[in-house]
């Protein structure tokens, strides 16, 4: 649960990626995000699934929300889930993240941290910089 880890600070929250990043994921990000800002310090990175999906995500006005609120928007990629690009997690840094997977080295440094999330945990924390439970921002 949220509240067991609430408050640990977060210097990188990632949107997205071939798991969370359907449209009703990021219609829920932006929900949570949408005339707010990303907390100073901490990036936030929103990846939609597919270019369908990123098409439809602004036609909807979401993509703007996101980068309304200080977060970068990319086109669909494999980047900073794999640790390849984009996003890439140094030593001691902490990510909180919609991906699907979390083990050692995934996002970059071994010495990084990733903890997976919704996509409503994930926008909320990147708007206070620490975990947070997203009915706090709604």
């Amino acid at each position: 649960a949220v509240s067991e880890i609430d408050r640990i600070q977060v210097d990188q929250a990632y949107i997205g990626s071939c798991t969370n990043g359907r449209i009703e994921d990021l219609r829920i990000a932006a929900a949570v995000m949408k005339g707010k800002r990303v907390a100073k310090g901490t990036r936030c990175i929103v990846i939609p699934a597919t270019t369908e999906i990123w098409k439809q995500a602004n036609k909807e006005g979401l993509l703007d929300i996101f980068m309304e609120a200080g977060a970068t928007v990319s086109s669909p990629t494999c980047g900073a889930c794999l640790g390849g690009h984009m996003g890439i997690m140094a030593a001691g840094e902490r990510c909180i993240s919609t991906t699907n997977r979390n083990f050692v080295g995934r996002m970059g440094s071994p010495e990084s941290e990733v903890y997976l999330a919704s996509p409503a945990t994930v926008a909320a924390s990147a708007l206070t910089g620490f975990i947070s439970d997203p009915r706090k921002a709604l």
